[in-house]
């Protein structure tokens, strides 16, 4: 028997699918993963659908799940003993329309080395872009540690780029 809201949650994957998938993609750099990880949140989603209370916060709560079970996921990686920092390929098994530029593929490789915390507040903010208080709600963590986490990544990002996208770089 169809439930009343099934409609409803029906339009919410299909809005946020994407989303969701390439959260959990850029935070682990591992496709199956992501999509282990986006599948638990929309099983999840779908347990919860009565305390949902609007399409924003539909928006927001599937936010904060995907970043959260992509943390306990690497969390996961790291107390099994697993290489916590996955090399991502240059296409990673993408299809051909998913492809980015060579440059594109180079960044996402890099952003996987950061910190989780740092990738975290990076990837809300650069791919969602989210203000720095709405990182902040959706990773449940102090303004100012949002904003440390934000400048310290992209300080880190862009050391990272210089030492390694040399090719990119005018004049090297």
């Amino acid at each position: 028997m169809a439930r009343d809201w099934q409609p409803q949650f029906e339009r919410l994957v299909d809005e946020h699918q994407s989303m969701v998938f390439s959260l959990a993609m850029r935070m682990t750099g591992d496709r199956g993963l992501a999509e282990e990880i986006a599948q638990d949140v929309f099983l999840e989603l779908d347990r919860h659908m009565d305390k949902i209370e609007s399409p924003q916060h539909a928006c927001f709560w599937l936010r904060r799940v995907a970043m959260s079970r992509s943390a306990d996921a690497l969390r996961r990686r790291r107390v099994r003993g697993v290489d916590l920092w996955v090399e991502i390929e240059e296409d990673y098994g993408a299809r051909p329309e998913e492809k980015s530029s060579p440059l594109g593929a180079r960044l996402e490789g890099l952003l996987v080395t950061l910190p989780q915390p740092q990738r975290a507040a990076l990837v809300l903010r650069y791919q969602e872009d989210l203000t720095p208080e709405e990182i902040a709600a959706t990773l449940d963590a102090p303004l100012a540690t949002v904003k440390s986490h934000l400048q310290r990544g992209l300080k880190l990002l862009r050391a990272k780029a210089a030492c390694h996208l040399r090719e990119y770089i005018r004049g090297a």
